[in-house]
């Protein structure tokens, strides 16, 4: 009995014993933790990749922001001043006018009309009633209100380039449409129900931020959270996740303006003393550090759980800035605000209608000193607009070389083999390219026939299109391969509302 006990304790002994002094190798599995250690360095660079496409996304929001207010009435003064004295010259054109003018003159006219809709509209009445009502019923209209922006924006733009066609479609074709008319007050109705949201939107966020104890201001901050359990535990693809980072551009960007429209209407309520706008400035800070903490860390896990690099936010940023590049072209088929609306979801005119509404509601200009501060501050819109466009475009020329995508803009596909592209026109191509980018974009639009293919190559590759075309033999084996791979879209094909139809597992 003792010598039983006696091995017992000698077994627990050799256990203890092996349990303190046992090892392991790690490198028996360094293929494992190779790749957990290149998450960690994934996550660490995602704020700073993030960050840079957020950064380039904001200006060119900005960009197309600034062209409502500075080069769109230039615009059309040109095209009114054409239409008006085309008869001294002579018809020597079919048109009138061209295309880019007619969108123009619409643009214009739909922005008076609803500048001066929304002076029925009255913000003191809308201020005071939003807030008599109770905390939780805010919050829960602001939710209802961020739903109906997006919905706003992926059918708003739709209205509005149905408008264009419509107005700008050759007229030797067969008639398949309502009429410009009933397309211009639909897009009229469209943009000033916009600008009415955009403005319940602001009055929300001005409650919240003159509330005593900022309870509003802090639930509606909280919101932002609650985006990142509805986001992190999905399956995103690479195209979903480019969709995501122009959705979150354009909040971003939206929440600026909104915040601009919130200082203007707290300053004026002040008589415009310096000493308010301190007060303001640690709750617009607080409001976009959560933004961005909220972005970052957003991006962070759904690039940890689906296995993205952080590289891809570069092939994002070359996407964006082959947009604007394209758009600079002298057949560009859309211009820059309208590919940026389709591309991020931010459309211009409902938000410039009431910036404009608010500006002039709440700056009194008296005198000719005043009227001189005005004429000036255009001028300087006007100089931040040419300059934000020719860094922009700088900067966008850059990474499409970095990208390698110079031929997507200067090689057009043949007529009789859309996949082969012939030999001497791709060598004279690739010999005229650097030279070719920057004058190119810089050319004005002239009208073609319709006959004429398109200059943009589009692709249904899966893997994003950075590098030149291969040669015959090549192109047969990606065609082999395709056949067996799902069909994905490629970035540059996808605008921001492609994938609405399209399930998320």
């Amino acid at each position: 009995m003792s010598s039983l006990s006696t091995c017992q304790e000698l077994s627990l002994l050799r256990f203890l014993s092996a349990e303190l002094t046992r090892g392991y190798f790690l490198e028996h599995n360094e293929a494992k933790y190779t790749e957990r250690r290149e998450r960690v360095y994934t996550c660490l660079r995602i704020p700073r990749e993030l960050e840079k496409l957020m950064f380039f996304g904001i200006f060119l929001c900005l960009d197309a922001f600034l062209y409502v207010f500075t080069l769109l009435p230039l615009r059309i003064f040109l095209a009114l001043f054409r239409l008006f004295t085309l008869p001294c010259y002579g018809l020597r054109d079919r048109r009138l006018l061209q295309p880019a003018q007619v969108c123009d003159i619409l643009k214009g006219v739909i922005l008076v009309m609803c500048y001066f809709m929304m002076h029925y509209v009255d913000y003191s009445m809308m201020y005071h009633l939003i807030r008599g009502q109770s905390v939780i019923k805010l919050y829960i209209i602001y939710n209802m209100l961020e739903v109906a922006d997006r919905l706003f924006s992926s059918f708003g733009q739709d209205i509005l380039d149905a408008l264009y066609w419509t107005a700008t479609e050759p007229k030797e074709r067969k008639r398949a449409h309502i009429g410009v008319i009933p397309h211009f007050f639909m897009a009229v109705l469209y943009v000033f129900l916009h600008a009415i949201l955009i403005m319940v939107q602001a009055t929300t966020l001005n409650v919240a931020f003159n509330s005593h104890n900022k309870s509003l201001l802090t639930i509606m901050m909280s919101n932002n959270f609650v985006e990142i359990k509805g986001s992190v535990f999905k399956k995103f693809e690479k195209n979903n996740l480019f969709q995501m980072s122009n959705s979150d551009i354009k909040e971003r960007f939206t929440n600026y303006v909104l915040l601009l429209i919130v200082c203007l209407r707290n300053m004026e309520q002040f008589s415009w003393n310096p000493d308010h706008l301190w007060v303001l400035f640690p709750d617009v800070c607080m409001v976009i550090a959560s933004e961005i903490a909220v972005d970052i860390v957003k991006h962070a896990f759904i690039t940890k759980f689906n296995d993205i690099t952080a590289d891809v936010y570069s092939e994002y940023r070359a996407s964006l800035a082959f947009d604007l590049v394209s758009s600079r072209q002298k057949n560009a088929y859309t211009d820059y605000s309208d590919s940026v609306a389709r591309r991020m979801g931010f459309i211009p005119l409902p938000l410039a209608v009431l910036l404009i509404r608010v500006v002039t509601s709440s700056i009194k200009v008296q005198g000719i000193l005043s009227y001189a501060c005005v004429i000036l501050f255009y001028f300087g819109l006007i100089s931040l607009k040419i300059l934000n466009s020719i860094v922009l475009l700088g900067k966008s020329c850059q990474y499409v070389k970095e990208a390698k995508m110079e031929e997507k803009l200067f090689n057009p596909p043949p007529a009789s083999a859309p996949g082969k592209p012939s030999s001497k026109s791709q060598s004279k191509s690739k010999s005229s390219q650097e030279e070719s980018l920057s004058a190119s974009v810089t050319s004005q639009p002239s009208h073609q026939k319709e006959n004429v293919l398109p200059l943009l190559v589009t692709s249904t590759s899966d893997q994003f299109l950075t590098t030149p075309d291969g040669d015959e033999k090549d192109v047969t084996q990606e065609n082999s391969e395709l056949k067996h791979r799902s069909s994905k879209k490629d970035l540059l094909e996808i605008d921001r509302f492609t994938i609405c139809g399209n399930r998320i597992d």
